[in-house]
């Protein structure tokens, strides 16, 4: 499927509903046979789509591994370097919450996206902020490349490689009413290509 979308050219999809589920249990497969000790694992969705996709992770954890992680939402963007300023609103639905301490727990951080890494770099130091967890890793249903900081995510759906220009649409159900994953291509402004 491709289409023009927000100024994008071409958008492409690159998975579908059922693409998705299969990533999402293939990624619940892999952090319950790599975790230890799963009633010590919690989990924060970075908002706002980490976290529809942390309930999901956690269910289906649940359902391999007997015991479903309690999950929490994280909101980066007042750590997040490169966004703050005064101009930076905090919408009122973007607010962290969480009801469990992290103090000596297994954190496991959930996005749709890892592009930069300054996503990921803003998550771990709000975590630190609230405790000492034992250890931290992250999982991503897309990493799109083009990263700026030395990270990686531990559990990782699909890599899409992207030009800088391109932008990865995550579509879930609990916000825009559908399961996929767009990859939206748009050229280069023509000053750029001279």
């Amino acid at each position: 499927m491709s289409n023009t979308h927000h100024g994008y050219e071409d958008a492409t999809v690159v998975m579908n509903a059922d693409t998705m589920a299969d990533v999402v249990d293939m990624l619940a497969r892999e952090i319950a046979a790599s975790t230890d000790d799963i009633a010590s694992l919690v989990m924060l969705g970075i908002l706002s789509r980490g976290k529809p996709l942390a309930d999901r992770l956690a269910a289906r954890i649940g359902a391999i591994a007997g015991h479903a992680p309690r999950v929490g939402a994280l909101a980066t963007t007042l750590y997040r370097d490169d966004l703050r300023s005064a101009k930076s609103a905090v919408r009122a639905e973007q607010v962290t919450h969480f009801d469990f301490d992290v103090d000596g727990a297994t954190v496991l951080l959930v996005d749709d996206v890892l592009s930069t890494g300054r996503t990921a770099r803003a998550a771990l130091d709000e975590i630190v902020d609230y405790g000492r967890p034992k250890r931290i890793q992250l999982a991503c249903l897309v990493d799109r490349g083009q990263r700026e900081l030395p990270i990686q995510a531990d559990f990782l759906g699909r890599k899409i490689p992207t030009d800088p220009h391109d932008h990865v649409r995550v579509r879930l159900m609990e916000i825009d009413g559908e399961d996929a994953v767009l990859l939206e291509r748009r050229s280069p402004d023509p000053v750029d290509a001279v």
